[in-house]
């Protein structure tokens, strides 16, 4: 099996306790998916599960996009301006 490294953000940071950690994935999966295993694992951040937004590999993508073994996910709320 493989990794991902996760890093998270702001209030994701928050309500996790964690700014980083690696994450064991058995295939390429799509980030809808994934988001849904994250709030498995952290129920604090379901209310806001539709708005995360995530990058890959220091890209934004999609919730259909696909995270595959070896790569970097960043989670983070969006940014308001005000």
């Amino acid at each position: 099996m493989s990794s991902i490294t996760v890093l998270y953000f702001a209030q994701v940071a928050e309500l996790t306790q964690q700014r980083q950690e690696s994450w064991e994935i058995a295939a390429p999966t799509s980030v809808s998916t994934w988001l849904t295993q994250l709030v498995e694992r952290y129920p604090a951040l379901a209310p806001m599960q539709e708005r995360l937004k995530v990058a890959v590999n220091q890209y934004h993508v999609n919730h259909d996009a696909i995270i595959t073994p070896g790569d970097e996910v960043a989670v983070f709320e969006p940014v308001t301006g005000g």
